[in-house]
C-alpha cells in the first residue's frame, strides 16, 4: 500500500483526502476486512447487476494512511489495463465518475502530475 495510487494505465493518480476518517469511508461503501483494512468493490460496467465485466477494488489500511486500488476481471484475480485500447472507454468513464464522486464527498483527492 502507498499513499497515492491509481489503476494500471491510468494518467490521473489519486491520495487518501486529508480530512478521511473510518466514518468517511463507511458511509461512502467500503466495508471493514478481517484484517481491520477497509475494502470497495464496485462494478466498472453499464449495467452493475452484470457479475461479467470488470471490477474496481480500492483497499484503505486500517490506519487510514495508505491504500491501493485496481481494476481487475469479474473474479477479482487478475489487474487489467483499462487505459490500453479504446474499446473500454465506457469503463474508463465510469471508473472516473466513481473517483470524482468520491473526491466530492473527501475521500480522495486528485494528484497533480
Amino acid at each position: 500500500m502507498k499513499e497515492q495510487a491509481t489503476i494500471l494505465g491510468c494518467p490521473v493518480s489519486y491520495k487518501l483526502g486529508a480530512d478521511t476518517k473510518k466514518f468517511t469511508l463507511k458511509d461512502n461503501g467500503f466495508t471493514e476486512t478481517k484484517a481491520g483494512n477497509y475494502q470497495l468493490v464496485r462494478p466498472l460496467d453499464a449495467t452493475p447487476q452484470s457479475k461479467q465485466g470488470f471490477k474496481l477494488k480500492i483497499t484503505v489500511s486500517s490506519d487510514i494512511k495508505a491504500f491501493k486500488m485496481s481494476a481487475t476481471t469479474a473474479n477479482g484475480l487478475k489487474a487489467i489495463n483499462l487505459f490500453d485500447n479504446d474499446k473500454f472507454k465506457m469503463n474508463q468513464d465510469k471508473f472516473y465518475f466513481l473517483m470524482d464522486g468520491m473526491i466530492d464527498r473527501g475521500c480522495f483527492e486528485k494528484v497533480e502530475a
